[in-house]
């Protein structure tokens, strides 16, 4: 029995000392917390979203106008940045409201949601001007291509939205919107290249759930190699994987609380943690968890080391050369990590 024991235990002090290196790595990004130069020297405002451009020399970032609104601006909020920060093209002024969800798809055209929920505070002033509740697809000229969605007007029906909060195109053109962000309809829906509705996961006004591909605040969209969709489904602590058809294909807990997910073309999986904590999600730390979207496992870790102010990271992307930029919410900021070392 006593050696039964000690193998236990050595197994025990083994497996605990693998577990302990593949935590505690050390962080291979140093952060830049003020980076991108805005036209005219303006403040960033709270940047939803980040699109490498192709050309792998220049970022497309989408900001709220200096603030953290858009309505009544004379602002674009859209702006194509080269790799030292500089702005050489700002799109978009007067399109939205309150914008939330960006993706670029293969042609270069960008899709936009507007991210606030019937009864939320932050959609009064586009509400008032007969905005919100839509998806929008432009050029890089800034002409709309495409609208969704009733402007003003929510719903939970086939043609009406409720604060949108993500968008992805998938390979061929079809694309799924997230509907929507806290309070909206926890629905995620499969559209046409068109626009035609498919169908939709979930659903329905204030419908929180935790049941598998059900969903409480999905709050981001991404699709990996393998045409997987993932799920930032953060109100549940979790990310949720469906294939193009819907079938669930997995649930990961191990990314903390997602508010949002970036998947780069070797499938290295970054997740902006920026809520976890003592209000949102006891015992986890914020900051981005970074890991392989085909094992699910974590490689490196982040930490968002600052006292909490409000919502931290909650939007990311890498460039081609690995280095991460990631809008802070509560602090008002755009960050650039520098990859020190591979």
């Amino acid at each position: 029995m006593a050696v039964k024991k000690y193998y236990r235990l050595k197994l025990w002090l083994f497996t605990s000392l693998i577990a302990s290196t593949v935590v505690a790595q050390d962080n291979p990004y140093q952060v830049v917390y003020h980076w991108g130069e805005l036209p005219g020297g303006r403040p960033m405002g709270i940047v939803t979203g980040v699109q490498p451009d192709p050309d792998g020399e220049h970022l497309w970032i989408i900001e709220r106008c200096s603030a953290n609104q858009c309505a009544g601006s004379d602002h674009h909020p859209i702006h194509k940045l080269d790799m030292q920060g500089k702005t050489v093209k700002s799109i978009g002024a007067g399109l939205f409201a309150w914008p939330h969800g960006f993706d670029m798809d293969e042609e270069g055209n960008f899709w936009i949601t507007e991210g606030a929920p019937e009864g939320d505070a932050r959609g009064a002033p586009g509400a008032e001007r007969g905005m919100g509740h839509q998806v929008v697809k432009i050029n890089q000229e800034g002409e709309v291509l495409m609208r969704l969605g009733e402007a003003g007007v929510p719903g939970d029906d086939q043609i009406h939205f409720n604060g949108p909060s993500a968008i992805i195109v998938a390979p061929g053109g079809d694309f799924w919107v997230a509907d929507g962000h806290r309070g909206g309809n926890n629905r995620i829906i499969k559209f046409s290249e068109n626009g035609e509705f498919l169908f939709q996961l979930g659903g329905g006004v204030n419908d929180t759930s935790r049941e598998s591909a059900r969903f409480n605040d999905p709050h981001d969209l991404k699709i990996d190699s393998q045409g997987r969709l993932f799920v930032a489904d953060r109100g549940n602590n979790r990310i949720q994987i469906f294939d193009q058809d819907g079938e669930l294909l997995d649930i990961w807990t191990q990314f903390g609380r997602p508010s949002g997910i970036w998947i780069d073309e070797n499938d290295k999986i970054f997740v902006a943690d920026g809520m976890s904590g003592e209000q949102w999600n006891r015992g986890w730390e914020r900051g981005i968890r970074i890991g392989d979207a085909r094992t699910g496992y974590v490689t490196e870790f982040i930490p968002d080391y600052e006292i909490p102010n409000g919502s931290g990271i909650e939007f990311l992307a890498s460039d081609y050369e690995g280095n991460i930029y990631a809008g802070q919410v509560g602090r008002q900021r755009f960050e650039k990590y520098e990859q020190v070392r591979p």
